[in-house]
C-alpha cells in the first residue's frame, strides 16, 4: 500500500506505524499480522454499519478504480416486495453473505455474489406501530455472534439466527402508546456484550431514552435518559415531553471500550419558551460506557435548540498530529472537531454557505455568536431548514486522499412559533411548536445543493459537484480511488475522488436515499447501491425543489460488479 502524506497526517497511519513496531518488538510476525491499518480491516467485508469503527465508509477495495470503473455493469438485482417509505438501509456483508432490511422491517440474508435469496425474516409488527408518523422506516441491520439483530417499529430489539433466520429472542423496550408512537428506525449497536440504541423522539411529546440489552439474551442492561434531571436544564416537568433520542446508530470504539451516539433535538422544536434551560443532552453527542450506560463525556453543540438542529449524526474519526479527534456534523451546518478521549474542541467549521441562527460559533469554546432566538407568532426566516445542510445520510472519508465526502445543501425555511397542547396529540402528532413551517430560498440566491470534498479537521474544500435536487444517499468512497454518490433521480455516479470528475454513471430507477457499500466474494469486487425513493424528508423540500413531488417509489437492491 503506498501511504501519502495526507494518510500519514490525517488517518491515524503515523499511529498504526509505532502500535505495529511495537507488536513486532513484542510479538514477532504474528503480532504484524494482526495490525492491520486504520480503515482496512476485513477488507471483502462491509461487517458493520459504517464498514469500520471509525465510520470512514471507506472500502480498501481496488479491484474497481479509476481505469476499470467505465466497465461496470449489473451483477444481479433483489427486490424486497415492499416500496414503502423506500429504501433507506446500509447493507451488511459477511463472508459472502448479504444481509439488509427493507420497508416494515422486512429482513433478507442473501447470497452476495448471485443475490439469491437464503432467508426472510419478518416480526409480527403490533398493529399500533402503522400508526406511528415515522412508521414503515427501515435502516439497517446489525450482524454478529451468529445472529442478525434489527430495532424494530413497534419498539423491540429482536436477534435472528444468522444462518437461518429463525428469531432468537424479542425484547419490548418501549411502550408506543406512552412515547407518542416512538420507535427504533436504525439498527441498534453492537457493543462487546451488549446491544446499544435509541429511539425517535425529537418532534414527538416524550422523554427519549438509549437503551441497552445482553447480546446473546436479550435481557435488559441499562437504560440511558437523553433528558437531564435538573431545573437548569429543564424546569418543572417540561423534560417529560422534551424529546431528544437517539434515531441514528451510534458507533463502537473497541480501543476505548467506548459508544459514541449523537441525540435528537428538544421538543417543542421552534418553541423554546415551552422549554426553558439548556436542554441537556439534546443536540448533543454522548460517549458511553457500553457496560453500565455511564456517561464518560459529553458535548451538547447546540444548547437549548430552538431551530430542529438534531445531532444524531455519525462520529468521523480522524488522526492529526497524534490526536485522534471526532469530526461530527449536525443539522446546523456546523461541524465539531473534538479529541475522542475527552470531547475537548479542537475546531468548528461551516458545512453551511448560508446560516443565519447564529452569527458564528466559536472555533474554541463552541459558543454560538449572537444566536437569533425566533419571535412568537411572527415569520421568521431561519437558515438552514429542519432537514439540515445535510440530511442524516452520511458522508465518507478516504485515507489516501484525506478528504470528506458529503451532500450538502442551502435551504431556509420560514417558521412561526406557536404553543401546542401535547396532551391533545394523537400517536401520529408531531410536537414541533410551530403554527407555520415552509421551506424557502436563501436570501439573495436559488435553493441549492452539491457534493463536497473537504479537508473534515479544517473544512478547507477541495472540490464540489452541483446536483439540481439534494443527494439524499449515503456517500461511499473506495481504496479504488473513487467516490460513489447517489441522487433522487435514481442515476448512480462515481467520481475521481482527487478532482470530482465523473467517469461512470447508472439510472437505477428509483431515487437513493441508502447507504451504498463495496465488498468482494472470491477476489470479485461488487458496488452494491439499494435504490429506492421514499421517506417523509422529499416532502418538507418540495417547496424550493418541485421536482420531487414527481419522482417515483420503488425499492431494489441493485449490485455492479465487472464482466
Amino acid at each position: 500500500m503506498k501511504l501519502h502524506g495526507e494518510l500519514r497526517r490525517r488517518t491515524g497511519v503515523g499511529l498504526w506505524l509505532l502500535t505495529l513496531g511495537l507488536a513486532v518488538i513484542g510479538g514477532g510476525p504474528a503480532a504484524l499480522a494482526q495490525a492491520p491499518a486504520p480503515g482496512t480491516e476485513n477488507p471483502e467485508d462491509w461487517p458493520q454499519y459504517h464498514r469500520t469503527s471509525n465510520a470512514w465508509r471507506y472500502s480498501p477495495l481496488d479491484q474497481i478504480d479509476k481505469r476499470t470503473v467505465k466497465d461496470l455493469k449489473v451483477a444481479w438485482i433483489h427486490q424486497p416486495g415492499d416500496i414503502t417509505m423506500g429504501l433507506q438501509a446500509t447493507p451488511i456483508v459477511v463472508d459472502g453473505v448479504m444481509y439488509y432490511i427493507g420497508p416494515n422491517n422486512n429482513v433478507f440474508a442473501l447470497n452476495a455474489a448471485t443475490g439469491e435469496q437464503i432467508w426472510h425474516y419478518q416480526p409480527q409488527i403490533d398493529p399500533l406501530a402503522y400508526e406511528s408518523f415515522y412508521a414503515s422506516a427501515s435502516r439497517g441491520v446489525t450482524v454478529g455472534n451468529g445472529r442478525v439483530y434489527i430495532g424494530t417499529m413497534d419498539g423491540r430489539f429482536v436477534a435472528v439466527d444468522s444462518l437461518s433466520g429463525k428469531e432468537v429472542w424479542s425484547t419490548r423496550l418501549v411502550d408506543q402508546a406512552k412515547c407518542s408512537g416512538c420507535l427504533f428506525s436504525s439498527p441498534p449497536v453492537l457493543a462487546g456484550d451488549v446491544l446499544v440504541g435509541g429511539t425517535t423522539g425529537g418532534d414527538q411529546p416524550q422523554r427519549g431514552k438509549i437503551f441497552a440489552v445482553n447480546a446473546a439474551t436479550g435481557e435488559k442492561a441499562w437504560t440511558f435518559d437523553t433528558i437531564k434531571q435538573g431545573e437548569e436544564s429543564w424546569p418543572g416537568d417540561t423534560g417529560d415531553v422534551g424529546g431528544g433520542g437517539a434515531w441514528m446508530p451510534g458507533t463502537y470504539d473497541p480501543v476505548s471500550d467506548t459508544i459514541f451516539i449523537g441525540t435528537s433535538n428538544a421538543a417543542p422544536d421552534f418553541y423554546g419558551d415551552g422549554r426553558k434551560g439548556d436542554n441537556l443532552y439534546t443536540a448533543s453527542l454522548l460517549a458511553l460506557d457500553p457496560k453500565t450506560g455511564k456517561l464518560k463525556w459529553h458535548r451538547q453543540e447546540i444548547p437549548h435548540d430552538t431551530w430542529d438542529y438534531d445531532s444524531a449524526y455519525e462520529a468521523l474519526v480522524v488522526e492529526d498530529g497524534g490526536r485522534e479527534l471526532i469530526v461530527h456534523l449536525n443539522k446546523s451546518g456546523f461541524v465539531f472537531v473534538m479529541e475522542k478521549a475527552t470531547g475537548a474542541l479542537a475546531n468548528v467549521w461551516p458545512l453551511s454557505e448560508t446560516y443565519n441562527f447564529v452569527k458564528t460559533i466559536d472555533p474554541r469554546t463552541g459558543e454560538l455568536i449572537d444566536r437569533r432566538p425566533l419571535e412568537f407568532g411572527k415569520e421568521n426566516l431561519v437558515c438552514p431548514y429542519l432537514l439540515g445542510t445535510r440530511s442524516w445520510n452520511h458522508g465518507a472519508y478516504n485515507p489516501k486522499t484525506g478528504l470528506w465526502y458529503t451532500n450538502a445543501m442551502e435551504v431556509c425555511q420560514i417558521a412561526v412559533p406557536g404553543k401546542q397542547d401535547p396532551s391533545k396529540l394523537g400517536i401520529a402528532g408531531l410536537y414541533l411548536g410551530v403554527d407555520k413551517l415552509e421551506a424557502v430560498p436563501p436570501p439573495g440566491r436559488k435553493a441549492s445543493a452539491r457534493l463536497d470534498a473537504r479537508d473534515p479537521i479544517t473544512g478547507e474544500r477541495k472540490w464540489t459537484v452541483d446536483y439540481p435536487i439534494p443527494g439524499l444517499g449515503s456517500v461511499l468512497t473506495t481504496g479504488g480511488g473513487l467516490v460513489f454518490n447517489g441522487d433522487p433521480e435514481g442515476v448512480v455516479r462515481a467520481y475521481d475522488a482527487d478532482d470530482g470528475s465523473v467517469l461512470w454513471q447508472f439510472r437505477t430507477g428509483s431515487g437513493i436515499r441508502s447507504g451504498l457499500i463495496s465488498y468482494a466474494v472470491n477476489g470479485k469486487q461488487y458496488i452494491a447501491v439499494p435504490s429506492g425513493w421514499g421517506s417523509l424528508a422529499p416532502g418538507f423540500m418540495a417547496s424550493v425543489f418541485p421536482r420531487v413531488k414527481e419522482l417515483q417509489g420503488g425499492a431494489a437492491m441493485v449490485v455492479f460488479a465487472l464482466d
